[in-house]
């Protein structure tokens, strides 16, 4: 017989010859473990630097600490408490609360100033509680009390007020800026006001609604619609100035007697100036010979006549006939009254509908479909009648010529010369013997 260890060895010598998978799949679980691990490890890696990444090129309004869809703005007021969620900030010195959706105010006294991150300004006039949620671009005020000034250039964001019992929702014509006003007077009576835009009210329980127009004012008692009242209410809250300029303090100035220094500089520079010379001017009264002088001329001179004008009662005749010539004298045509100039505006607006039988009154106007004409007179074009003569011509230099010499022609002898006797005699003779 074979002793022990040496059947372990032939058996394990046969088991090995018989069935090598055991090797080879410990060997390939091994591999595979060690590939694993390498590619977890990448993975985690990678994902590090994703995040990393992400955290340096995202803007901060992106990131999760501090999300802009909820950052309302900024407060600032003499008497405001604040609680729930909010940031502070210090900037240039100055602490600054900025409000988050959800922040609840109380103004105890005096005004608050809420600087809004899309433009605009909301005014809190207190006492005031209310409190502020949003989202995106929508934003909430749920009043308690007080009054809110609110004050939105652009279209974001959209602003709704809320109250126990009443929703008040601004409405912006064109691109004209929102302002309206929500409160409560002394009384509890709501009051709304639109100086910029129009708002619609609602009344949450009934679903009954109306639209204040611009430049409107209202009044609700008791959040009933029914007891509204057009006029001037008592609520007022103005929005002010974000850092008022404060008033520069007087400066004083303290003088101080010299000193003996000081005192002998100045003497020194006095007695080098030189010394302006005075100009006097002495008057003399006039000699007796002067006087007579201008007495004999103002006596030589002519006096001038009082023209005197004596003014009479016109006689019975000359009043009748004064009358009848006024009579028969036409009448003046009355002037043309002027023509207005400036420009006339004119509202479109489409027909508003009424049902008397209806407790709710149907929605169906739209503040967008008003259209405003301008109309303006075109001044009449001046049109000149006449001829565009050519310009003179410029005459030219030209020596003068002589004129043209006449030919003398001999003057008529007024009287001819009358033959003497002796003359008369030889032509006789001539005559005979020629």
């Amino acid at each position: 017989m074979l002793p022990a260890s040496a059947k372990r060895t032939v058996f394990l010598g046969v088991r090995r010859l018989v069935y090598p998978e055991p090797q080879r799949t410990a060997a390939f679980t091994a591999e595979r473990g060690v590939t694993t691990v390498a590619v977890a490890r990448i993975v985690v890696c990678l994902s590090l630097a994703a995040i990393f990444l992400a955290a340096l090129y995202l803007p901060p309004s992106a990131r999760t600490d501090q999300p802009s869809y909820d950052t309302v703005g900024a407060i600032e007021g003499e008497d405001v408490s604040v609680q729930g969620p909010l940031n502070i900030e210090v900037v240039r010195g100055r602490t600054i609360t900025i409000l988050r959706s959800g922040s609840d105010i109380h103004v105890n006294s005096g005004q608050a100033r809420i600087d809004l991150v899309e433009g605009g300004q909301i005014a809190v006039c207190g006492p005031a509680h209310l409190s502020v949620l949003k989202s995106v671009n929508l934003l909430t005020l749920a009043l308690d009390t007080g009054i809110i000034h609110a004050h939105i250039e652009g279209p974001q964001p959209t602003l709704t007020v809320y109250t126990a019992q009443i929703q008040a929702k601004p409405l912006s014509i064109g691109d004209a800026p929102q302002d309206t006003l929500v409160g409560f007077d002394q009384t509890g009576a709501m009051c709304i006001r639109a100086d910029s835009g129009a708002v619609r009210v609602e009344q949450q329980l009934t679903a009954q609604s109306i639209v204040v127009p611009q430049n409107g004012e209202v009044l609700i008692a008791n959040g009933d619609l029914e007891s509204l009242r057009s006029g001037v209410t008592h609520c007022s809250c103005e929005l002010q100035l974000a850092n008022p300029p404060r008033p520069v303090p007087a400066q004083s100035e303290v003088s101080r007697l010299p000193t003996p220094e000081e005192m002998q500089q100045a003497n020194t520079e006095a007695a080098k100036a030189p010394a302006a010379p005075a100009q006097s001017e002495v008057s003399r009264l006039p000699t007796p010979k002067e006087i007579q002088k201008a007495n004999t001329e103002a006596a030589k001179a002519p006096a001038a006549p009082a023209q005197s004008e004596i003014s009479r009662l016109p006689t019975r005749k000359e009043m009748q006939q004064a009358n009848t010539e006024a009579a028969k004298a036409p009448a003046a045509p009355p002037k043309p009254a002027a023509a207005k100039e400036g420009p006339v505006y004119q509202v479109f607006m489409p027909p508003l509908s009424y049902d008397a039988s209806a407790k709710v009154q149907s929605d169906n106007f739209d503040p967008r479909l008003i259209v405003l004409v301008r109309r303006v007179r075109v001044r009449p074009t001046l049109i000149f009648q006449g001829s565009v003569k050519d310009a003179p011509a410029v005459a030219k230099k030209t020596s003068p010529v002589a004129p043209a010499k006449m030919p003398e022609t001999p003057a008529p002898q007024s009287q001819q010369a009358q033959p003497s006797i002796f003359a008369r005699i030889r032509a006789f003779f001539r005559s005979l013997f020629s």
